[in-house]
């Protein structure tokens, strides 16, 4: 671990990022440029003084875990971020095992969509990002572990995965899924995570397996949605997409049309979010 370089690394990115950068106000008390310490460890999910500690080169050596959240705190680019987990005496991270990095740019819009139901996945229906009312709307998806993380497995092995969307919807969804599964697949190969997630799912979903031989080509995964919301009632929901090539994420936002009963409960849904209800 190179405790200087570390520090001034961490240091001259944090100064380098604009509050607007991160959908913070910039206040007119800010005297410098730049975020304050404690506006990036509110950002990586950790106390203000454990984040103080690495910049002043003091404390112990942060772990694997506490440098991806400060990278994705700092809208590091992949690169950056290898460079941060080196200059803690890291090797870089396998990105083919764990896509788990939001894009700079993808993070700077998705701090804009703070009021609307938003969420950034991975090709293999993996949750990395969620505003507060995409997690009033669909659930927590981004604390699953194991193959469990992605939706695409959960949807044909766990029966609770569908319950907020109609029966009706269900064999749709299901050829949607499989097929942006089957996708990535013929991507990435046998080898690959997603080979894994089809492996399992073969083994474990009859009705994955019908779907699957059939070889099922990719449509708009993101589909208009109908939801049955447990507070509000039912959704019908448009979904707009916005792929970043190189990583293999999306950002979904989630709309309905002006005017409608969805848009009305969507509004109230924003409510029962604020008061933690």
């Amino acid at each position: 671990m190179d405790r200087t370089r570390l520090a001034e690394f961490l240091r001259s990115r944090r100064e380098a990022l604009q509050p607007e950068d991160v959908g913070l106000p910039r206040g007119r008390r800010r005297r410098t440029g730049g975020l304050r310490r404690e506006e990036v460890a509110a950002l990586s999910d950790m106390s203000t003084d454990y984040y103080s500690r690495i910049e002043q080169q003091r404390g112990p050596r942060p772990s694997e875990q506490m440098l991806g959240a400060i990278a994705r705190g700092l809208r590091l680019s992949l690169e950056e971020r290898d460079h941060l987990f080196r200059l803690g005496g890291y090797p870089v991270p396998r990105r083919s095992l764990r896509n788990d990095h939001v894009n700079p740019g993808m993070m700077r819009v998705f701090d804009g969509l703070a009021d609307v139901p938003a969420q950034v996945v991975t090709d293999l229906g993996e949750t990395l990002k969620q505003t507060r009312l995409a997690i009033a709307l669909l659930g927590d998806e981004s604390g699953y572990t194991g193959l469990a993380r992605s939706l695409h497995y959960r949807w044909f092995t766990d029966p609770t995965s569908r319950l907020i969307y109609p029966e009706r919807d269900h064999a749709r969804h299901s050829r949607l899924i499989a097929s942006d599964l089957h996708r990535a697949y013929t991507r990435d190969g046998r080898d690959s995570r997603a080979g894994t997630i089809v492996d399992a799912l073969l083994a474990r979903s009859p009705e994955f397996a019908g779907i699957w031989r059939e070889h099922p080509v990719a449509g708009p995964y993101c589909a208009p949605k109908r939801i049955r919301h447990p507070r509000v009632g039912p959704l019908e929901l448009h979904c707009q997409i916005l792929v970043d090539p190189d990583q293999s994420q999306s950002l979904l936002v989630y709309t309905a049309t002006p005017g409608s009963e969805s848009h009305e409960r969507l509004r109230l849904l924003s409510v029962v979010a604020g008061q933690g209800l």
